[in-house]
């Protein structure tokens, strides 16, 4: 009987080797991320966290989950991957503070076909920087290598940030009719809505590499490419300024869609679109695209990425609070009686 020649896992198409050598990259910019109650580093079966160690004395642990979407086709195909991981991050993090969460530790999860060390380190480093703006520690992750599952070059992430509160202090808490809306300004598209900018930008007949239309000094996929902003440490920091009832990420539903989700049955919100100018990229989306009003606030943040809801004599101490971190502060309108997100004013 003849035997056939034996084969490899590499010449099946994963390496082995590789995964070890960007596990090997990664660790300092993991390492950078460490806050108190971490337990132990990179490269155990799991990874371990205190509580205590981390300050806490009766926590109630919050979780959540998210990806970066097709705005991963946008990176690909410029072969910019150093800002995609900020947006993982953000996504996950940015929702956990919604909930009155302190973000504590994040894990990725990096799929692709072929594993290309250098693009894989990238954006891992970007998830690492991510954690440090959110004051999280990246405590550990996956990385697949799956031939035949994915196209060459493409590859997939998935985020996953544990926070904690301490019991009795979750949000949204107590909102009531005539609460002040304060908006926080987005840093351009964030990470929602981008299988209709690219279809906008082919309409346009743009390539990635082209000037910005309304930033000529950048390339279009570079400034599409902007990370999304992460609001951690400054929501946090202005919430003990006191009077804070309640926080929206803005992301895919836009204001239409996420707003109502921190409001009571009963209530609704008012807002004036002419207390804001509404960015260049929004602009230049909603005439390339055709987008009326409507569309373009219920697809995109329009602007504003995070809404506080916020007791009306707490409400100037508050924004003082979140300017001072660094933050652009409207003041968007108030909670009112009824249902859903009423606007008045338009975008300009």
């Amino acid at each position: 009987m003849t035997r056939k020649n034996g084969l490899t896992y590499a010449e099946a198409g994963v390496d082995i080797d590789a995964g070890n050598a960007l596990v090997d990259r990664i660790k300092p910019a993991a390492a950078a991320t460490k806050r108190p109650g971490v337990m132990d580093a990179l490269g155990g079966f799991g990874a371990l966290f205190d509580l205590k160690a981390a300050g806490y004395s009766d926590p109630v642990l919050v979780a959540a989950t998210d990806g970066v979407g097709t705005k991963l086709r946008i990176a690909i195909d410029t072969g910019r991957m150093d800002t995609v991981g900020i947006d993982l991050v953000a996504m996950c993090v940015n929702d956990l503070v919604c909930q009155g969460a302190e973000p504590l530790f994040f894990l990725d999860y990096f799929a692709t076909g072929k594993l290309d060390l250098d693009g894989a380190a990238a954006v891992i480093e970007g998830i690492a920087e991510g954690c440090r703006q959110a004051g999280a520690a990246l405590i550990g992750g996956e990385t697949a290598e799956m031939p035949g599952m994915y196209a060459a070059g493409d590859f997939d992430l998935a985020g996953f940030a544990v926070g904690a509160m301490e019991r009795g202090t979750a949000l949204p808490d107590g909102v009531a009719e005539g609460d002040v809306l304060l908006g926080l300004a987005s840093d351009g598209v964030h990470s929602n809505g981008y299988s209709l900018v690219r279809r906008v930008v082919e309409r346009s007949g743009l390539g990635w590499d082209a000037p910005c239309p309304w930033a000529p000094e950048t390339t279009l996929g570079a400034a599409l490419l902007a990370p999304t902003r992460i609001y951690v440490r400054q929501v946090l920091a202005a919430r003990a300024a006191g009077g804070l009832r309640g926080l929206a990420h803005i992301t895919g539903g836009g204001l239409t869609e996420n707003l109502p989700r921190v409001l009571p049955d009963g209530l609704g919100a008012g807002i004036d679109l002419s207390a804001w100018a509404l960015p260049p990229v929004f602009d230049w989306l909603a005439r390339e695209g055709g987008l009326d009003q409507a569309e373009l606030l219920k697809t995109f943040n329009a602007g504003i990425g995070m809404v506080a809801v916020v007791a009306a004599d707490s409400a100037d101490a508050v924004a003082d609070r979140l300017r001072a971190a660094g933050e652009t502060v409207y003041t968007l309108g108030r909670v009112t009686e009824g249902a859903g997100v009423t606007y008045t004013g338009r975008l300009v």
